[in-house]
């Protein structure tokens, strides 16, 4: 009978399980529901650091997954190797002459959360840290990523320059490997080419491998409240966008496209994604694996042919390393902006961020663009909440009697329903009608929930008083209340008050204990809502004022005996 406010309670369950389902995720336990995704912790600072270990595996062509291949000893480099620093406008990227391996890219334009100062950095290789970028030659006794190069002169610098270039060589067994790294203004795309010389005697069939190697910690700063997915992901036609957790990689049990002329190789984790792209209809060998303890790889494998003595075959690739905006990823690959997941609603997801985009570019602000965004859904579905509002409001009226009838057949279900179902007949009332609104709107606002979530363009974003639309609001402070990071922000607050004011617009509850839960709702969810970020509460906060003004309304019609 009290469909409304079953609903709630179901919702408001549902709320308090997701969030033990996310501390569960936080701490390393088995998650409620779907599978664990929980990552392996990264290694302590102090202790040794992996790479090394990556250094000592060079992937060969038809290895399973989990199999690795040994460099030669007398590929190992012997001499002193130093890092190589390009700056673009862009990014600030080292790459080491061991290998000609991108040991560590910063992002310019993207700072940590919490940390103005300090630019986000995605390559790095540090003892907290394992993110590395390296391609070379496999299927012989060839110039791999640990092999020495040697660096041609040139500027470092792109300065008032549309693109610069290093160019490294390195040569062994009589192959010569010549790496040419094209670093462009305002792009995260960083052109590879390779170009394989024989200067032996006898023709040779190598192959190209492109390997993204990464540990299997966390995201710096993610969320206690919700999770994201870090991790491998590889594309191809056939099979589209297919993730894979580290756990997979680490039990052996990994399912993916392992053999495409079509698709890329990824990293991902929130926000920000590196790739290699192999040129279009190359027939490519993917492959993920463990390389050691908290280390995995994921790659791509690309027979180069056969090249005759005294001949050189060319193989362009890219590698784009950067933050997941819409505009970028759809100019990188086919199906590459698929990396920014807005999950099982898809569909519905990528219309609205377009309609946000569309915004954005006449208010130039995200927090307004929101604002804007959520007063345009409500315009959109004002009909169908209309017509739930007013279900709402004659049995708010109506209230008394039911409580009336509950007293009267207390001990007799069977005459209290038919009472029930004659009340509704005789004051015209669909106990469903408030039902169905609510419902056909809940993919919508899972969908912007999803926006609001993947989107980087949302990343230090400001409006008034808050610096990052991505972060909690922290108007009033931050504080760490047994163990948690809490931040104390206007906007939760203005939640709980917009939450307990619809609260007592709605029927009360005839149940007292029911009353009492529906009053401790606002606050159970503003609690949950201090951890979430600032753009997700803005919009829940625009959406009740819009919905307290739109119930108000009818309730008054209603109440006046006008028709609403």
């Amino acid at each position: 009978m009290d469909t409304k406010r079953t609903i709630l309670w179901v919702v408001f369950s549902f709320s308090l399980l997701m969030l033990w389902d996310s501390y569960n995720r936080y701490v390393g336990k088995p998650p409620i529901f779907g599978p664990d995704t929980t990552q392996k912790a990264a290694p302590a600072a102090g202790s040794k650091p992996e790479a090394a270990a990556a250094d000592a595996h060079v992937p060969t062509a038809t290895q399973t997954a989990t199999s690795t291949g040994g460099v030669p000893a007398e590929v190992a480099a012997a001499s002193k190797n130093e890092r190589i620093t390009i700056t673009t406008d862009l990014i600030k990227a080292e790459i080491d002459t061991a290998g000609g391996e991108i040991r560590r890219l910063e992002l310019l334009k993207h700072h940590e959360s919490g940390h103005p100062d300090k630019n986000l950095v995605l390559f790095d290789s540090t003892p907290e840290r394992t993110y590395l970028g390296q391609t070379g030659l496999t299927g012989g006794v060839y110039p791999n990523h640990k092999t020495m190069f040697t660096v041609q002169p040139g500027s470092r610098d792109l300065g008032n320059a549309d693109q610069l270039q290093l160019v490294m060589t390195a040569e062994q067994g009589g192959v010569k490997l010549i790496k040419t790294f094209t670093f462009k203004r305002n792009d995260y795309r960083v052109d590879i080419k390779h170009d394989i010389v024989n200067n032996t005697g006898a023709p040779i069939t190598p192959s190209l491998y492109l390997q993204l190697v990464r540990d299997g910690g966390k995201v710096d700063n993610e969320s206690h409240f919700y999770s994201t997915f870090t991790g491998p992901a590889v594309y191809s036609d056939a099979d589209k966008f297919q993730k894979i957790k580290f756990d997979s990689i680490e039990e052996g049990k990994v399912e993916h496209a392992t053999k495409t002329k079509d698709g890329w190789i990824a990293m991902v984790q929130h926000y920000f994604v590196s790739a290699f792209v192999p040129p279009a209809d190359v027939q490519q060998e993917i492959y993920t694996r463990k390389l050691a303890t908290n280390l995995y790889a994921v790659g791509s494998i690309l027979p180069v042919g056969t090249i005759a003595p005294g001949a050189t075959a060319s193989m362009d690739t890219t590698l784009y390393s950067g933050p997941q905006e819409s505009t970028r990823l759809e100019e990188v690959a086919p199906g590459f902006e698929l990396v920014k997941d807005y999950g099982w609603l898809t569909i519905i997801a990528r219309p609205i961020f377009w309609l946000m985009t569309h915004i954005h570019q006449i208010l130039g602000n995200w927090g307004w663009t929101i604002i804007v965004l959520t007063i345009l859904i409500k315009l959109a579905f004002f009909p169908l909440s209309a017509a739930g509002y007013r279900s709402m409001a004659r049995m708010k009226l109506v209230t008394p009697k039911m409580t009336d009838i509950r007293t009267r057949y207390k001990g007799d279900p069977q005459k209290m329903n038919a009472a029930m179902m004659e009340l509704y007949k005789t004051e015209k009332i669909n106990p469903l009608g408030g039902c169905f609104p609510i419902a056909i709107q809940i993919p919508v606002f899972i969908s912007l929930y999803w926006v609001l979530l993947a989107s980087v363009e949302m990343r230090n974003a400001p409006w008034l008083w808050i610096s990052d639309l991505a972060s909690p609001d922290v108007l009033f402070g931050a504080y760490n209340i047994f163990g948690f990071h809490l931040t104390i922000g206007i906007l939760p607050i203005l939640m709980a008050v917009s939450m307990f004011f619809q609260t007592k617009m709605n029927p009360t509850p005839p149940d007292p204990i029911q009353a009492k839960i529906m009053m401790f709702m606002p606050i159970a969810f503003s609690i949950m809502f201090f951890f979430f970020p600032a753009g997700l509460v803005l919009y829940w906060v625009v959406n009740n004022i819009l919905s307290i003004a739109q119930q108000w309304a009818i309730n008054r019609k209603i109440n006046s005996g006008k028709k609403a």
